[in-house]
């Protein structure tokens, strides 16, 4: 993986072994889990992961945060019933095992599904691994295909339809999404990209288009949200990180796939909009365009309104990483490479201005 792992010791990193062991012993009826050794796996940004690991083999355990957790956020509940609804289809899921809502247990609830082998990618490709162009096309229409899959899912047929309130799914996003800002704006410091985030939100609640809906929606997806397959590049294994899964709009998934999705033609203003540098400039991955013709083909449906959606992801990861920042000064965060998260601020508020101005 292009992650890191820490071993875990004690329970101020939210999942002490000795008792997330003995309790995996009791919940899932094999003694073999009490001795489980416990390691957070770094990279995320918003809630804890950790990889488990005993004699009964390896799980991956997800938390909340250690503070700082804002109302709707980090929803265990939400991720543990998607992926056990999607575990049969064709979207690619880690199994569910366990979930815990006694927050005795860990100060928060939290579940444990399979661990899925292979990289999870973000700055680097693994040695060795899709290292010719051609394999890396692979990778950017098995990233787009598998979004249009989860897309093309029938929420009730696998017992979502009350997941979520399609109608009015997009006027509800701006408004969550703007009083997530409101909560953490006392955390950016810069008072232009502070106004320009609040016209930003302004802008998008005026202009929000007609809005297909009922589709399920992961909320975060990107490239290093998922699994990729060990052996065949281009093959996704499994889809992560579903805390803000919902119905509605499909649209809005597409929108900040294409915010992360930087090229290495770059200029410095639109780089600046992530703090690493990301896989998908190298050569062989596909340009943004190329992933909106390819979502075009595998999907069906009318693109016509995508900038507003662009800017909408703009808009919505900048408030994330106002919470990320918040919850890193008040040493809520476990893990390193927090400091620098909140330099895309700025840039990812005018990529939103910039991108609605053309909508």
């Amino acid at each position: 993986m292009c992650t890191t792992v820490t071993p875990v010791n004690s329970v101020s990193t939210g999942a002490d072994p000795s008792i997330v062991g003995p309790y995996l012993a009791r919940a899932l009826g094999d003694a073999r889990w009490s001795g489980a050794a416990v390691a957070l796996i770094s990279g995320g940004k918003s809630n804890l992961t950790y990889r488990v690991t005993s004699p009964a083999g390896d799980v991956v355990l997800r938390r909340p945060p250690l503070g700082n957790v804002l109302p709707t956020a980090h929803d265990m509940v939400r991720e543990h019933t998607v992926l056990a609804a999607l575990a049969g289809t064709d979207v690619p899921v880690p199994t569910p095992r366990h979930l815990c809502t006694d927050t005795a247990v860990l100060g928060a609830p939290f579940y444990v599904m399979d661990h899925v082998e292979g990289p999870v990618v973000r700055e680097a490709l693994p040695a060795g691994y899709a290292g010719t162009p051609a394999e890396r096309t692979a990778i950017t229409h098995g990233l787009v295909d598998t979004l249009a899959t989860l897309h093309a899912v029938d929420p009730a047929g696998v017992g979502l339809a009350g997941f979520g309130r399609p109608e009015g799914f997009l006027a509800r996003q701006v408004s969550r999404w703007t009083g997530q800002w409101r909560a953490t704006a006392d955390a950016v410091t810069d008072p232009d990209a502070v106004a320009g985030l609040d016209s930003l939100a302004a802008a998008l609640g005026a202009s929000i288009p007609d809005s297909p809906s009922g589709a399920i929606v992961h909320g975060d997806f990107r490239i290093d949200n998922t699994v990729l397959d060990p052996r065949e590049p281009g093959r996704i294994a499994a889809v992560l990180d579903w805390e803000m899964s919902t119905l509605g709009d499909p649209l809005a998934d597409l929108g900040l796939l294409l915010v992360y999705w930087a090229e290495e033609d770059d200029p410095p203003e639109r780089r600046a909009v992530s703090p690493v540098r990301s896989v998908t400039t190298l050569p062989g991955f596909g340009t943004r365009d190329d992933v909106v013709r390819r979502y075009a083909e595998r999907s069906g449906r009318d693109l016509g309104a995508l900038p507003w959606y662009v800017a909408f992801g703009s808009f919505k990861l900048a408030v994330v990483v106002a919470g990320i920042v918040a919850r890193h000064r008040a040493g809520a965060m476990v893990g390193e490479g927090f400091a620098d998260v909140g330099a895309a601020f700025a840039p990812l508020v005018r990529l939103g201005h910039t991108t609605l101005d053309r909508a």
